[in-house]
C-alpha cells in the first residue's frame, strides 16, 4: 500500500540541507490555506501550542504554532511542545485516511514526543477531519 513508496535518498540529503525557517513557512502555508478553504480548522485547546512535524525519510521538519485561530510558523529553534514524526508515505496514508494515528504508533511508524494530552487532543481532531473529495480521490488514483 502506501509503505510503498521510497523516497530517492538525494531528496533526503537535499531535504536535511534546507534552512528549518524555509521548511516551516511553507509548510504552514499550506496548512492556513487549507484552514482558509475550512478543510481543517484548528479546536480551541491548541490556541497558542506549538508543534513540530518531520517528515523522516526527506529530513525535512517544520515548527508551528495556532495563534488567534491560524497557523504560524515557529522560528528559532524552540522546543515544540508535540512533535510528530513519520516517513511521507505514512503521513501520507494518514492524511488520506487510509490508516489511522493508533495503527501507524502502535506498528512504531509514527514517532509522537511531548505533551501527551496534546496528543490526544490532535489525534482526536485529526480522526474527526473530514477530507477534501480530491484528496480522497488522489489516493484512489494510484
Amino acid at each position: 500500500m502506501s509503505a510503498a513508496i521510497q523516497v530517492p535518498a538525494v531528496f533526503a540529503r537535499l531535504g536535511r540541507r534546507l534552512p528549518a525557517p524555509f521548511i516551516s513557512l511553507h509548510f504552514t502555508a499550506g496548512l492556513e490555506v487549507a484552514r482558509r478553504l475550512k478543510w481543517l480548522t484548528p479546536p480551541a485547546e491548541l490556541e497558542g501550542r506549538s508543534f513540530a512535524i518531520t517528515v523522516e525519510d526527506l529530513g525535512l521538519r517544520s515548527s508551528f504554532a495556532v495563534r488567534q485561530g491560524a497557523f504560524r510558523p515557529v522560528w528559532g529553534g524552540a522546543a515544540a511542545e508535540l512533535e510528530l514524526g513519520a516517513r511521507l508515505a505514512d503521513l501520507l496514508a494518514l492524511m488520506r485516511s487510509e490508516t489511522d494515528a493508533d495503527t501507524l504508533f502502535f506498528q512504531r511508524r509514527l514517532r509522537i514526543s511531548g505533551d501527551t494530552e496534546l496528543g490526544l487532543i490532535v489525534k482526536n481532531w485529526l480522526d474527526a477531519a473530514p477530507r477534501p473529495a480530491w484528496l480522497q480521490s488522489a489516493g484512489a488514483a494510484r
